[in-house]
């Protein structure tokens, strides 16, 4: 997601300093323009965009180096992690007595949708934080949206990710229902594109559904973290869930049979009889 995000910046003429774990990863981005940093302290700037998993990898590179360096610059740092709110709030507090602003943005639209620059970006945080970040952001996305204090963009993430890990899996159900029951997966494709089960999902992951090649997109591993942090907030605020648990097993389920690394989509693997 990072090396498309930052590409659309520096197409945008924004001056972008780009670090990954794995150097090797960011170095294209050399002959677009970017400056390769060799430390998260090298890429302090303004806005700092942290493209990771979740906030247990942002905060490892968080040493007093990139504190310093981050602090010094006045950083706005933008945590696009799908996380929990208590772990961005956490963050938020632990950073702010070093001179560093956090704003949470989650995004949601996959790798086209950051190719494409029309991710749907999910704000928390203070509306001057907001103001600050939105140059950059709206470079990003197409659709940006605050929805309040640190850590309502996580909880609104969240539900994205229930209907995402809940579309998946009635899909692959279908898929598989069709192919036992004789029914071209092609043409089972175009009737749910053409009518009410239309959706965003289908249209991305349809090839991987089709041709059940999961080549990485988002990873099953990543699905049952999210599910769990889902689970975790409908607990908070004592709702109770019925969907979200029956999906958190469907995908443990395919994580214990080796498949955490695949894309999501693999999901469908759990409805094929072959």
């Amino acid at each position: 997601m990072g090396m498309p995000m930052a590409r659309n910046l520096l197409a945008a003429g924004m001056p972008t300093t780009v670090w990954n774990r794995t150097r090797s990863k960011a170095e294209p981005l050399a002959a677009d323009g970017a400056h390769l940093a060799d430390s998260v302290a090298e890429a302090a700037a303004d806005v700092v965009l942290s493209v990771l998993p979740d906030v247990p990898q942002l905060r490892s590179l968080l040493d007093e180096e990139a504190l310093a360096a981050l602090g010094a610059a006045g950083t706005l740092l933008v945590v696009t992690s799908t996380t929990s709110p208590e772990q961005v709030q956490a963050l938020g507090e632990e950073l702010a007595p070093h001179g560093i602003g956090v704003l949470d943005a989650p995004m949601s639209g996959g790798v086209a949708g950051a190719a494409a620059g029309t991710l749907s970006l999910m704000v928390g945080g203070a509306e001057e934080d907001l103001f600050r970040a939105r140059p950059v952001l709206e470079v990003i996305g197409a659709t940006l949206t605050h929805l309040g204090p640190l850590g309502a963009g996580a909880l609104t993430k969240l539900c994205n990710q229930v209907v995402v890990a809940g579309t998946l899996a009635s899909l692959g159900e279908a898929f598989g229902l069709a192919r036992a029951g004789g029914i071209d997966p092609q043409q089972l494709t175009r009737v749910l594109s053409g009518g009410l089960a239309a959706s965003e999902v289908l249209t991305q992951k349809q090839d991987k559904l089709l041709s059940r090649d999961y080549a990485l997109g988002g990873s099953a591993d990543n699905q049952v973290k999210d599910l769990l942090y889902a689970t975790a907030a409908m607990e908070q605020v004592e709702m109770p869930g019925r969907l979200t648990p029956v999906l958190l097993q469907a995908y443990q389920d395919l994580v214990e049979r080796g498949r955490g690394q695949q894309d999501h989509a693999a999901v469908q693997e759990l409805f094929l009889r072959e």
